[in-house]
């Protein structure tokens, strides 16, 4: 016997019974947006290395360890490790500059990243998520998480904790970068070896780092006075400032996380997470932020934009299973020809009806159609003389004829 073929480490097969769950996800997901106005966009899986070099960033664990990077001919092509520039650079290839703003785009889709395969967390994993280009101004922020927000609670989780941030400009976030820095050195030799080399790439990131050790060092409060400092500049907090106020208005609960710094180094002024605490444990769910430099970076023109992105193998571990919808119909009988005739008809007429292809005994059929349908549509010899059809109601076993015509009021 030839040696079983497996699916490989970090990547899984979404079966029928699980297909609801994101049948779920993905019909709120165009209900929610296209409220909003947003419009689904699809880009390739695979793109250009260069692509996440430039804008995700070389100095990000995503970009050092985790693509899936090969070469083919003389050109260097990864599978996407996420989707915001992917959607930036067909924003700038298409044109889309030339439209009114803003442009409100969203993706779902799956991402490649290498990294060890956890509970909510594969190789292969899945995310939705939206864009929204060309507004620089606090209200599209408050859009974006608000929507987030509107999303988590039509798939039921309610409980949510929404946690906001400014990095602020370039200009108030290299002031701040220094001073990071200076309270660190005396612990440099303390940090791990990722926050040492982020030390001089990119010091922010190391409020992002999860190890233990770490984290204890950031609680100093030398260190601390340093990270809760109001380091922003007037512009920024302005922004940051208004950004709260259009959330106080829209009753969105909120807290300033001064640590919260996301792991991408395209995002400037608002950061943000959002928690929910379904199931009795905190899960981060969504994540994003504004990036304003990210399109003029990939060669387009200057163009503010903010946008989150969520993990749908992390939402659906969330929620309650949900049962496979069954068939309208189930015909039960050993006339292939008709059965497969009438199937069509109700078919035709927006019904989901199946019959027995192998033609089995009418007791295998009756029992099959149990499993699978609502109701069961016999069709026997005294049925087709008479032009009827009897219908077995399967939850009460309540059977009765009826004419071909009148079988419509009934499913």
């Amino acid at each position: 016997m030839a040696k079983i073929i497996q699916v490989i480490k970090g990547t899984h097969d979404i079966l029928p019974q699980e297909a609801e769950q994101w049948h779920f996800l993905e019909k709120n997901a165009i209900e929610i947006f296209s409220k909003y106005g947003y419009k689904e966009i699809r880009t390739p899986v695979l793109e250009a290395t260069e692509l996440f070099a430039r804008g995700v960033g070389d100095t990000t664990d995503i970009v050092n360890k985790e693509m899936y990077t090969f070469e083919k001919g003389d050109r260097s092509l990864t599978l996407r490790p996420e989707n915001t520039a992917g959607v930036v650079r067909s924003f700038i290839e298409n044109g889309m500059t030339r439209l009114s703003a803003p442009v409100k785009l969203w993706y779902k889709g799956p991402m490649f990243r290498y990294e060890r395969p956890q509970k909510g967390r594969q190789r292969q994993f899945h995310q939705v998520g939206v864009e929204m280009f060309g507004v620089k101004e606090p209200a599209a922020d408050a859009e974006v998480i608000l929507m987030a927000v509107n999303y988590l609670k039509s798939l039921g989780l309610n409980d949510l904790d929404v946690e906001i941030n400014s990095l602020g400009c370039p200009k108030c976030r290299d002031e701040f970068k220094l001073k990071l820095k200076e309270v660190l050195k005396p612990e440099f030799s303390n940090l791990c070896e990722d926050c040492q080399n982020r030390y001089e790439k990119n010091p922010l990131r190391l409020l992002d780092c999860k190890v233990e050790s770490c984290k204890a060092i950031f609680e100093k409060p030398e260190i601390q006075k340093v990270i809760q400092s109001d380091f922003v500049c007037e512009e920024c907090k302005t922004h940051f400032d208004e950004l709260k106020l259009y959330l106080d208005k829209m009753n969105v609960k909120y807290s300033v996380n001064k640590l919260l710094v996301r792991g991408l180094d395209y995002y400037n002024r608002t950061v943000f997470e959002i928690k929910s605490n379904n199931l009795g444990s905190q899960n981060a769910v969504c994540g994003g932020g504004r990036y304003d430099s990210l399109v003029k970076n990939l060669g387009g023109e200057d163009t503010p934009a903010v946008g989150w992105a969520m993990g749908m193998e992390r939402l659906i571990s969330l929620l309650p299973e949900r049962k496979i919808k069954k068939l309208d119909g189930y015909i039960v009988s050993n006339f292939s020809a008709e059965a497969f005739q009438l199937a069509e008809e109700l078919r035709h007429e927006g019904y989901s009806v199946e019959f027995d292809l192998s033609n089995k005994k009418f007791t295998k059929q009756l029992e099959k159609a149990s499993k699978v349908a609502n109701y069961a549509l016999i069709l026997g010899e005294d049925e087709i003389k008479s032009n009827t059809v009897s219908v077995k109601n399967l939850a009460t076993s309540e059977q009765k004829t009826v004419s071909k015509k009148d079988l419509r009021s009934i499913l």
